[in-house]
């Protein structure tokens, strides 16, 4: 591994990490005191004000006009659909089964890059991705109760696109991270989501009350809006400038981990062999998406 691509893998990780978290503080918020789409709405708008209050720091940059066309569909994808999708799936299903469906996310957008940006498609990229999902299967199956049937199918579904959306997104956006600095495309792409999002929220939002909230209903809304948007789009964006959509969207088998490690030191759960074995195979996973000399498949 190259050392230049440090902070780039460090920033995935530090993803990774809040990501992990988020799958519970926001399914904690929801249907009570918080509906889907006040929690998108909040968290959009959010968003969109901390990344033009940022844009004041840094050089105004010039946007050429076919690429607002871009920036919309970022917007769209990354921020509007991504997010309105996870959060009302979430709201159907269970932390457990998004992260299990997140689990094929890298699949996902390999596929995606191949096509739409000419990501090579390497023996051992491929075999990496296989490796890391099946530790992560391991880890969010080994002893756990799951559910895929009855009332979680619709939030499952939801996901589903939620994670499709989320890839389409990263592809997209990997091109624009060459030409514009990432406050650049936050900004415009953040301000459109948030748009996309206004009319069909509007509903919801008349409802809004705060009058029940606590002081965790306060820190979850600042960890949503702060953390899982301003900063974490903000090293997705800074890392997708030295590597590729693939290796970022392979975030989604450390989520496992992090879920895992938490349990063990809260005394929910203990290490066992199985456990070991799945983390040494995500890890082994990632020295072989992010090592280069990979031979293309096929030659």
């Amino acid at each position: 591994m190259k050392t230049s691509l440090t902070p780039a893998h460090l920033a995935i990780l530090a993803v990774a990490v809040i990501f992990g978290l988020h799958y519970s503080i926001a399914k904690s918020l929801m249907p009570d005191p918080l509906t889907p789409w006040q929690v998108t709405f909040i968290r959009l708008g959010g968003g969109a004000l901390l990344f033009w209050i940022l844009q004041i720091f840094f050089p105004k940059e010039r946007v050429v006009r076919r690429d607002f066309l871009k920036f919309a569909l970022c917007g769209l994808l990354g921020f509007a659909l991504n997010i309105i999708f996870f959060y009302t799936g979430l709201n159907y299903t269970t932390p457990l089964n998004a992260a299990v469906i997140h689990v094929s996310t890298p699949i996902v957008v390999l596929i995606l890059a191949a096509f739409m940006i000419r990501e090579p498609v390497t023996v051992r990229k491929m075999g990496g991705i296989v490796l890391g999902m099946i530790g992560a299967l391991i880890l969010i199956f080994w002893g756990r109760h799951r559910e895929f049937g009855g009332n979680t199918a619709l939030g499952n579904l939801l996901v589903i696109l939620n994670m499709v959306t989320y890839a389409l997104y990263l592809v997209i956006l990997k091109p624009l991270t060459t030409r514009y600095h990432t406050v650049t495309i936050l900004k415009w792409s953040s301000l459109f989501g948030f748009l996309f999002v206004i009319p069909v929220s509007i509903p919801s939002m008349l409802e809004f009350s705060i009058a029940h909230f606590t002081w965790y209903t306060w820190s979850a809304i600042a960890y949503i809006i702060f953390l899982t948007t301003f900063v974490v789009y903000f090293l997705i964006n800074y890392a997708l400038k030295t590597i590729s959509p693939t290796v970022v969207s392979y975030i989604a088998y450390l989520q496992p981990i992090l879920a895992a490690a938490t349990s063990i030191s809260a005394g929910m759960e203990r290490i066992t062999v199985p456990k070991v074995v799945a983390a040494l195979m995500i890890f082994a996973g990632v020295w072989l998406v992010t090592r280069k000399g990979s031979r293309k498949l096929g030659h």
